[in-house]
């Protein structure tokens, strides 16, 4: 099953961060929908600080850009991507429309 890991900060502020923290304890159900629709098979999302780090697992339908693509018709995910982007802080390497980025794997034990 692929796997996808991205990254992203989130502002420096404690409450905003116990309020990014809030809504994730239950997203709005289009936003999961959106997801299951684009074939992700399951989702978690890491915080240290800061510094977040999601791991996707996806089915074989998956795409990135088949899912950018769908996210920017869909009008209750680009309601809850601005919602959450007043929490969140690009990383220095971002473009600037680029808000989670796409980490490389560079070590796993069962290939070793």
């Amino acid at each position: 099953m692929p796997r996808y890991c991205l990254t992203l900060d989130l502002k420096n502020n404690e409450t905003a961060i116990a309020e990014y923290k809030r809504y994730h304890t239950k997203i709005w159900p289009e936003v999961k929908q959106s997801l299951v629709d684009a074939g992700v098979v399951a989702m978690e999302i890491y915080l240290l600080g800061t510094r977040m780090f999601m791991i996707m697992d996806v089915d074989d339908t998956f795409s990135l850009s088949a899912k950018a693509a769908s996210d920017a018709v869909n009008v209750k995910v680009q309601e809850w991507e601005a919602t959450m982007q007043q929490f969140q802080q690009r990383l220095p390497e971002a473009r600037h429309d680029q808000w989670w980025m796409v980490m490389d794997k560079i070590f796993s034990l069962e290939e070793q």
